[in-house]
């Protein structure tokens, strides 16, 4: 749901920093430790990544997304599922599209991969913050582990309570967060003025000529500072555009003034093992204890951002047809981007509670970080170009294509990573994206195994035995795909077993290529005793069939839908019927009255 109008200007920029940058906002915990772990913290070296640093969030976040993507929205929404339904209405058919729609599949699966890594990145990285306090120095590694999964459970545990109140702390929380970072960055800077030279891109260049091809690996450690940035353009439809990029330029501001602390602090302490803690710790020791809590919150915030995005992105997929019909909880009565998927967030918590175990330190993390960001903003590039490149706005295309490059090179330069665990980011991704495969190629299948017949067909016996007057009191519901297409089931029903009401009505849902939206349209006189009603509702809009039904005077005695019996010899399909079985069916996902159901089973040969 947009928030547009009834945010002030400071309300909309408060609300943004709670719900969209947290991934971004905690990246200075982590990024220039993992950095200077690759490089030996020279003066030149500092002042060459500050450099990197400053023109990667600026061209990747500024440019790529606060300027270029976050113009392609659809009723305030953003994303890749987005990015192809625009290309959809444009391309309409043929293998430009299809493609679009593998790198949108692509794209939607590098963001749930990457939502595993984040928060188990975030919060570790903020527990080992402990380390600097002198009485807890010789907590074993094992021990810290142990209180970030804590955490991270407890963070999940909480998911299905709905996160609508405690969303109103989450803003004010960010924005002491982000003037704590500004502040200790420009405590430091005092001591080192000069260090805001490093903005100059020449000694960004300096750094590629001194190091050799060893810099360009250093790239795939520098991408961190941006991680998030895509976010900005993803939970777009939670705010809108303009509170999201009034706030990024408040939060580019504090992260680069602490990053440049940063810097000017490891010139002077190039032994520091962690540089922001030990920044803070030698900046002002009384108030280390309650940055780091504040960090710690702020990590949470930003894993729980992540997580409604994953749920967000899951929801799009479901209504878009692209992901089975996982079980949908609604947490919040008047915020409708508020859901609950209890499958998503179990699977989630114990991929990313195994994460933390797995590798152990943030450090070892970050070698499994940042190879599937920089392969969404590289998808995300192309698909802009074929956006742009069919619109009045063509004198875009060489932007995104400069921009695309500059993705694409951060992203090959994560695949030196890949032996040292990036390639967990590939195993974490593949799983949804088989499964959107296996699901959209499946569904098209069985459509074409069920073999449905057209209304008219199916009219000449329906009103044959209608006329006979033998029919059951009362209104009987049929769920149906589209009203001109009978499904197998209803051919069952109605032809085989004369199952025939005084009132017959087949249902059909459409999902539109719009978020939001809902239509209505009944149809009374579709044949003797035979009516249609079709829903055509936005993919991100909630449905209540009973009250749209009840709306135009239809109350049902009994609601009727299709169950496949899927047989199959084929080792996909055998993986599809599974998906089928495992996961809630049409009537179950919108919540039907279970006592006036009846499923019909049809076998299908696959």
């Amino acid at each position: 749901m947009i928030h547009k109008s009834e945010d002030s200007f400071f309300g909309g920029i408060i609300k943004a920093l709670g719900l969209v940058f947290g991934d971004i906002g905690t990246s200075p915990i982590y990024t220039l430790t993992v950095v200077f772990t690759l490089t030996r913290p020279t003066v030149e070296n500092v002042y060459g990544i500050l450099s990197l640093v400053f023109w990667t969030m600026t061209i990747l976040v500024t440019v790529e997304y606060s300027w270029l993507a976050m113009s392609l929205g659809k009723k305030g929404q953003g994303g890749e599922i987005v990015l192809r339904e625009i290309l959809i209405k444009m391309l309409k058919k043929g293998r430009l599209l299809a493609f679009a729609g593998f790198l949108s599949f692509l794209g939607v699966s590098l963001l749930l991969g990457d939502g595993v890594i984040t928060p188990a990145i975030s919060i570790l990285s903020a527990v080992e913050g402990l380390l600097l306090i002198p009485a807890l120095a010789g907590t074993k590694q094992s021990l810290l582990v142990i209180i970030a999964a804590l955490i991270a459970f407890t963070l999940f545990f909480f998911q299905s309570r709905g996160t609508d109140k405690m969303a109103k702390i989450f803003g004010p929380v960010m924005a002491i967060y982000f003037l704590a970072l500004m502040i200790s960055g420009l405590t430091s800077i005092f001591g080192m003025p000069g260090i805001v030279k490093a903005i100059s891109p020449n000694y960004a260049f300096e750094f590629f000529r001194a190091n050799g091809f060893s810099s360009f690996f250093v790239l795939s450690e520098v991408i961190l500072c941006a991680t998030g940035g895509e976010a900005l353009y993803a939970d777009m439809g939670h705010l809108g555009r303009k509170p999201i990029v009034r706030a990024w330029y408040f939060v580019f501001f504090a992260l680069y003034l602490n990053y440049l602390g940063q810097g000017a602090f490891i010139i002077q302490h190039p032994d520091a093992k962690n540089i922001l803690f030990g920044m803070i710790n030698h900046q002002a020791p009384l108030l280390y204890i309650p940055f780091l809590l504040l960090t710690i919150m702020a990590t949470i915030i930003a894993s729980q951002a992540i997580i409604s995005g994953v749920f967000s992105i899951v929801y799009q997929g479901i209504t878009t047809r692209l992901m089975p019909l996982f079980k949908v909880d609604y947490t919040s009565t008047h915020i409708q981007s508020q859901i609950y998927i209890g499958s998503v967030n179990w699977i989630l918590m114990v991929a990313v509670i195994f994460v933390m175990f797995f590798f152990q330190k943030s450090s070892n993390l970050a070698a499994a970080y940042g190879m599937a960001v920089t392969g969404s903003m590289t998808i995300t590039a192309i698909m802009m170009m074929m956006v742009y490149s069919h619109t009045m706005k063509k004198w875009k295309v060489p932007i995104v294509a400069v921009v695309g490059l500059i993705d694409l090179l951060y992203f090959t330069s994560t695949f030196s990573k890949i032996p040292h665990g990036a390639y967990w980011s590939i195993i974490l991704a593949s799983v949804p994206f088989i499964t959107i495969l296996i699901w959209t190629r499946g569904q098209k299948a069985l459509y074409n195994s069920l073999k449905p017949l057209d209304l008219e067909t199916f009219k000449l016996s329906y009103e044959q035995i209608y006329s006979k007057s033998r029919n059951i009191p009362g209104t009987g519901l049929f769920f149906v795909r589209g009203l001109d297409v009978i499904p197998p089931y209803l051919v069952h029903c109605v032809i085989r077993s004369n199952i025939i009401y005084e009132r017959n009505v087949l249902i059909s849902i459409i999902r539109t290529d719009e978020p939001f939206g809902l239509e209505n349209m009944h149809t009374t006189d579709m044949g003797l005793g035979l009516e249609g009603f079709e829903i055509r509702a936005g993919y991100m809009e909630v449905i209540d069939i009973e009250k749209n039904i009840r709306a135009h005077g239809i109350t049902e005695k009994v609601i009727f839908y299709g169950i496949e019996d899927i047989a199959t010899q084929n080792p996909f399909w055998k993986v599809f019927a599974l998906l089928k079985k495992l996961t809630p069916n049409f009537v179950q996902f919108n919540k039907l009255p279970a006592a006036k159901l009846q499923g019909v089973v049809t076998r299908v040969e696959m």
